[in-house]
């Protein structure tokens, strides 16, 4: 019952975080100059057009009851229409799925290869590898994910040509090809390669100054097997934390990078409603992007109770 519990208040606490943020945005949109109803009829509708179109629209009540409206609307699975009519839900139905597979790709590289360059950094920390990952590293969590895709682009496609800058897309909503996912896919991960690779190999050398692993030296076990059996399963609760944070970091970039990189994914559904005054729109995809990350951190708490014993 103490496990379910202390997986239960992290939730909980998630869910009120996520409310007092979609409150925030709508807050935030409300300031902006201009209005949705002006956006969808166009700089030639008249004052009347625009009172009757913000009244369709409900933006005539209060803001705590438009809000309490929406978020009625959305825990019942109805997260409402734009500003131009379109149901919300079919567009992030239509949308959200090309921003999970970039999200989904980033954090898998992110795993593999954070964790061979921190497990090789541990096992070698005065190799020539080992000070050239301690200053590449750095700068990879010091840069982040726009400027990482604008030199990415300079380099890959303006000066070489190798990857196309932009992204076509197919018929089934998705990229064209699998070459135009290689830049947006970099662009997120590097920043959270260099961030994890140092965790692992921090909780690495952690664990290293335990008895048992000091036993295991001294009963002369080759690296690998003191590694996989004695290192990574004791260090384990503390990468995962570190994997679990790169979620939020990832699919939080993913909405800049997909900008930049014209990527057909809930990025442009973001930018394009932020520059209508949409608010349940934006409000929408705050949501959605702020559940996956939720489900994702939960899945990450519960791998952790597992490995430190607190759930059985």
């Amino acid at each position: 019952m103490n496990a379910v519990r202390a997986l239960a208040l992290p939730v909980l606490r998630r869910i009120a975080l996520l409310v007092t943020l979609l409150a925030i945005v709508f807050v935030a949109v409300d300031l902006l100059p201009g209005s949705a109803a002006r956006s969808a009829l166009g700089r030639d509708a008249s004052p009347a057009e625009i009172a009757a179109k913000e009244h369709e629209l409900g933006l005539d009540r209060p803001l705590p009851v438009q809000f309490w409206h929406w978020i009625s609307g959305v825990v019942a699975g109805d997260f409402g229409r734009t500003a131009r009519g379109t149901e919300i839900g079919d567009l992030l139905a239509a949308k959200f799925p090309p921003t999970l597979l970039l999200g989904g790709i980033a954090l898998l590289l992110t795993v593999v290869v954070s964790l061979a360059l921190g497990c090789w950094w541990a096992l070698r920390p005065s190799s020539l590898g080992a000070r050239i990952l301690q200053p590449t590293t750095t700068i990879g969590v010091a840069v982040p994910e726009f400027v990482c895709g604008t030199l990415l682009i300079l380099v890959f496609s303006l000066a070489t040509g190798w990857l196309p800058a932009v992204t076509i897309t197919g018929r089934s909503g998705f990229p064209a090809g699998p070459e135009m996912l290689i830049l947006p896919v970099l662009a997120l991960a590097i920043p959270q390669i260099g961030w994890n690779t140092r965790i692992v190999r921090s909780a690495l050398l952690d664990v290293a100054t335990a008895p048992h692993v000091e036993s295991a030296v001294l009963e002369g076990l080759p690296a690998r097997t003191i590694l996989w059996r004695h290192l990574l399963p004791f260090a384990a609760p503390t990468v995962v934390a570190g994997y679990a944070t790169s979620v939020g970091m990832l699919f939080g970039g993913a909405l800049v990078v997909e900008t930049l990189f014209n990527y057909p994914g809930i990025g442009a559904v973001l930018a394009g409603s932020v520059a209508d005054r949409d608010t349940t729109t934006v409000a929408a995809v705050v949501a959605l992007t702020a559940l996956v990350i939720m489900v994702l951190l939960a899945v990450a708490d519960l791998v952790r109770a597992r490995a430190t014993g607190g759930l059985r």
